[in-house]
């Protein structure tokens, strides 16, 4: 009988590790399964939390602490000092420090957050001046997207007047800073330069022959500044449009999908000295981000919980009716009076949103040189050499290869992300953008030579 429950015993422990072991094969050795993440208060941190929340990041047996961070300056200073194992980020920002505009730091990406999910709000003062201007259809209907066209007579009037429009942008190598730089210089009002090539001269605010000046207020704060009459305008992310108009200070005029249609907005970074350190824990994380962004985008009623979630005071901290408009594929022009359905107004895997395209990261440099961040014109190969750098392609396949191996999905689902691979990381030339203008990465001075607001 002894003998017989040896037998039971041993037969138990050798199912049971086999079991653990089949477990324990879909888990990457990682050499840091304790991290800090940070992310700042608006609502396209959504695939981080989203991870924590779902319990994606412990699938691959990590231990995430999610930490809301003051600004963008702070958060990218914690990473790139190790505070932070990694951080929802400014998609300019790995940039930005690895070119060494600001701070200077290798800093990579190997994961797309989301695209779109930034807005322009003008204060309803200005509002009343530009509406008269701006186009409407028979019936009165306000024509989308609204241009800076019906600005400029304003902004013309305020600086002839020594006092120009004050607006804000959340950071100077933000999305948002080169979303209305780009939606005011489209209709011929310069938003200033960083550098003067005639005299030499910089200027750390981009104040430089200016018609109008922006300045670098912290998203959360922007309602409350505009409020408070400090600025008139802003480009911020959601829910911070939104609010403006549930609280009646200001109405949001365009959106970024409508300056350029799926655009890159947020990423997740990590230093350079991190992702040597943490191979297979960047694909690691990777992986449960990818698996955060696929569920946001799987349904709508998955986007509301995302909406009660983000709520939630440890994260945005916003009221759930005001991140549900734009989460849900609504978002509110003029209260009340103009209201639209905007599906891809948030995009966190659709249309391949989470791959790290070269020309992406391409875009940005040639924004950055176009306003006078990067004070030297470079060659074509520069580009290509620094996006490469910089956004990691081989690091977001790999975990793609890691998640099917694994049956957490079909080939499929990744057929947009095998056909970037092969493209070689570029996407085609587009004209989405609000001037019509083309866009090919692989012609970055063509692209920067051919605006007639900026430095050639």
């Amino acid at each position: 009988m002894k003998k017989n429950n040896k037998k039971i015993v041993a037969l138990i422990a050798y199912i049971l590790t086999a079991f653990l072991g089949n477990l324990n094969a879909d888990i990457l050795d990682v050499e840091k399964d304790t991290l800090k993440f940070g992310f700042i208060k608006l609502t396209d941190c959504a695939p981080i939390v989203i991870a924590k929340e779902k319990g994606y990041f412990d699938d691959e047996g990590l231990s995430v602490e999610v930490e809301a961070q003051g600004n963008w300056k702070e958060l990218l200073n914690r990473v790139i000092n190790g505070d932070l194992d990694g951080a929802h980020m400014l998609a300019g920002q790995p940039i930005g420090a690895t070119v060494g505009f600001g701070t200077k730091a290798d800093v990579l990406t190997a994961y797309s957050l989301d695209y779109n999910g930034n807005g322009i709000t003008v204060s309803n003062d200005i509002w009343k001046q530009m509406k008269p201007n701006v186009k409407k259809d028979a019936a009165g209907k306000v024509i989308h997207p609204i241009t800076a066209d019906s600005l400029k007579p304003i902004s013309d009037k305020a600086k002839s007047n020594n006092a120009k429009l004050k607006m804000g942008m959340v950071f100077p190598v933000s999305t948002h800073n080169y979303e209305i730089r780009y939606w005011l210089a489209a209709s011929g009002i310069s938003p200033g330069f960083y550098y003067d090539p005639g005299t030499k001269q910089r200027d750390i605010a981009g104040f430089l022959n200016s018609d109008v000046e922006l300045s670098v207020t912290p998203p959360p704060q922007m309602p409350q500044t505009l409020e408070a009459g400090t600025i008139c305008a802003y480009c911020v992310g959601e829910p911070w449009n939104q609010q403006a108009v549930f609280k009646k200070i200001g109405v949001p005029v365009t959106t970024n999908y409508d300056i350029w249609k799926n655009n890159p907005e947020k990423v997740f970074g990590v230093s350079a000295a991190w992702a040597k350190e943490n191979p297979n824990t960047w694909i690691a994380v990777t992986k449960a981000l990818i698996r955060a962004g696929h569920w946001l985008d799987a349904s709508w009623e998955n986007r509301d919980e995302a909406a009660k979630i983000l709520s939630q005071p440890n994260y945005v901290g916003a009221p759930y009716k005001v991140i549900k408009n734009s989460m849900t594929g609504t978002f509110e022009f003029e209260p009340g009076v103009d209201v639209r359905k905007m599906e891809d107004f948030n995009v966190f895997f659709r249309y391949n949103a989470s791959y790290p395209y070269y020309s992406d990261a391409v875009w940005f440099l040639t924004q950055m040189v176009r306003w006078g961040q990067l004070t030297e014109q470079k060659e074509d190969s520069w580009y290509d050499q620094m996006a490469k750098k910089i956004y990691r392609p081989d690091i977001y396949m790999r975990a793609v290869e890691e998640l099917v191996d694994d049956g957490a999905f079909e080939d499929s689902v990744f057929l947009p992300a095998y056909k970037a691979n092969r493209a070689g990381g570029y996407k085609a030339p587009s004209s989405d953008f609000i001037d019509g203008k083309t866009y090919d990465g692989k012609k970055p001075n063509d692209y920067v030579k051919s605006f007639k607001i900026g430095l050639k």
